[in-house]
């Protein structure tokens, strides 16, 4: 069995979602959050063999010379997987992502239906955001493959690295771009996607003043663009995308911003009490009066539009929590560590 193969089975026998190499070091695997040490040591050489099944000899020679490195792959039968390779205390790293083979079903995953209903809209901005590791590319995996299967459109995809494959349905058609594989750059491939005749625009991440803007054009143009953010709250969400441009055009962006923003799923994952992880999350639908907000500058006022949102289906991140308490879920002292608002907390 090459050592690839035989990393990968015993993480996902022991439930992993990441696994974490360095050679000299034991193997670390991360298990419903928590972090597990094994007994067994990388060598160098294994290093070597390691590196040359997961990224090729191209590939290594690129992170040689550059000593960071973005990419994922399948092994066969067992996962895919999205790979990070970088140098600490001069010596080699990997970070492995496990990604199911199978498509993520919205259901399984806990998402919700008013989210879910968002797949339907002709055009709009539909946001995912969250810390890292808290399964933004699954949702929104989960969110095209709804799309794939119960509708007829094209959707093209901008990521970096590919992480969920997706095939063509008998209603849909998709096409995945790579960076640095497929185009040089996400706003090159976005300027390329208004001729590409897209109905879905995803973008793996929504990193720079130019990626954004195109976004929200292509929003505006009669697109659904849907993408990522490092943001921890919807209303964070909208400061961050207005504060990206300059103070010049802030006034613009927040006007764009307002009509062409559909909805933003703000999640995190929880340690749960049955040993595995729940979602929990905050979700705002642009009502008039959400886009009222952003238009005004009063974006501090969302939150009480969330809490009071329930009809058009909204709901704060602590509204969230509270109903994982009291489901028995998770318990008070970790819905306090997630929570933006601890006084929102129920006693």
């Amino acid at each position: 069995m090459s050592i690839s193969r035989e990393i990968v089975s015993y993480a996902m026998k022991a439930g992993s979602s990441d696994i974490h190499l360095e050679e000299g070091s034991p193997i670390a695997v991360r298990v419903n959050s928590d972090i597990k040490i094994s007994g067994q040591k990388l060598r160098s050489q294994d290093m070597d063999n390691l590196m040359m099944e997961l990224l090729g000899k191209e590939k290594v020679n690129e992170f040689n010379e550059l000593g960071d490195l973005d990419s994922s792959t399948s092994i066969e039968g067992l996962s895919r997987l999205r790979i990070n390779a970088y140098i600490a205390n001069e010596k080699r790293c990997l970070t492995l992502r496990l990604l199911p083979d199978n498509l993520p079903k919205w259901q399984d995953l806990g998402l919700p239906e008013p989210f879910i209903k968002l797949s339907k809209l002709e055009r709009g901005m539909v946001l995912c955001t969250g810390p890292t590791g808290s399964g933004k590319s699954t949702t929104l995996a989960a969110f095209i493959n709804c799309i794939l299967e119960t509708q007829k459109r094209h959707i093209l995809t901008i990521e970096d690295p590919i992480e969920f494959i997706f095939e063509h349905t008998e209603n849909s058609i998709i096409h995945q771009r790579e960076v640095k594989r497929d185009t040089d750059s996400f706003a090159r491939a976005l300027k390329a996607a208004l001729r590409e005749d897209p109905d879905v625009i995803y973008i793996g991440e929504m990193r720079d003043l130019e990626t954004i803007q195109l976004a929200i054009t292509a929003a505006e143009t009669g697109h659904l663009v849907l993408g990522t953010l490092h943001t921890s709250s919807a209303a964070k969400t909208v400061e961050r995308i207005v504060d990206v441009f300059p103070g010049d055009q802030q006034e613009q962006a927040r006007l764009q911003v307002s009509t062409s923003l559909a909805g933003i799923m703000s999640q995190t994952l929880c340690k749960n009490t049955l040993g595995k992880r729940s979602l929990a999350y905050e979700l705002l639908i642009n009502t008039p009066a959400i886009g009222n907000l952003i238009r005004e500058r009063k974006v501090s006022q969302i939150y009480s539009q969330l809490q009071t949102g329930s009809n058009d289906g909204m709901n704060t991140l602590e509204q969230c929590l509270n109903d994982l308490v009291a489901q028995g879920l998770i318990t008070k002292e970790l819905a306090l560590s997630k929570a933006s608002v601890t006084k929102a907390i129920d006693e």
